[in-house]
């Protein structure tokens, strides 16, 4: 699949959805905490922990240092609590080491392979995670691919079906154009919130079904 299909899959989400707009940007500290806590839930209750952490705790020195059990029942609404709780003050540990404070504006300084290999090295920020900092925190370009991406980009055919979702980040980074990648990240995973759902796609409602594999086998039977 090329990158003119690509590009047209993202032309045809823009005209039916429009120019998406996320929530404020968040400084880099915050993002990335943020995405730790979305890992294996959903957006409201992502938020809901995500304020509740700051609600106890209200800078990031006072979450890095808290006592583990506090900051656990703090974000328990978002699930895996015991793994989420101690690997965000882990990260926040590791960062105040290395450089001294809680500040990652210096990222937006850097190359953005630079930046995501910084934030890929510590334990529990995988691609996705990075992207996500990189690209609505710091304005770089980074096209993140969580599960509705993945599945999405699937089954329009954007990559091959055997590839991984670490995989899929690079793949689709080099097919859509970067100053794509926000709204097509975003429309994406519209797209597969509302009609290419995992279970049940509607094909016949979806905007780029004469663009994609799935849709047009789907169609022709």
């Amino acid at each position: 699949m090329s990158s003119q299909t690509a590009l047209a899959v993202h032309q045809a989400l823009l005209e039916f959805y429009g120019e998406p707009i996320w929530r404020n940007p968040l400084p880099a500290i915050d993002e990335l905490v943020s995405t730790i806590l979305s890992q294996n839930t959903n957006d409201i209750n992502r938020d809901k922990a995500f304020d509740s952490l700051r609600a106890k705790f209200p800078t990031w020195e006072q979450v890095r240092d808290a006592p583990a059990g506090a900051v656990m029942d703090a974000i328990r609404v978002a699930g895996l609590a015991n793994q989420k709780g101690p690997r965000i003050q882990q990260v926040l540990r590791e960062i105040t080491t290395e450089r001294g404070s809680l500040d990652l504006s210096f990222l937006a300084d850097w190359e953005v392979e630079e930046s995501r290999a910084w934030l890929t090295k510590f334990n529990g920020v995988g691609p996705k995670t990075a992207a996500i900092v990189l690209c609505f925190a710091l304005g770089k370009p980074a096209f993140p691919v969580d599960t509705h991406v993945y599945r999405v980009s699937g089954r329009i055919g954007l990559r091959p079906e055997k590839m991984n979702v670490e995989q899929a980040h690079p793949h689709l980074e080099s097919l859509f154009p970067p100053e794509t990648y926000y709204a097509a990240h975003l429309n994406i995973i519209r797209l597969g919130r509302e009609i290419c759902q995992a279970r049940k796609p509607d094909c016949p409602s979806c905007p780029i079904r004469a663009l994609c594999n799935f849709g047009r086998a789907t169609l022709a039977d």
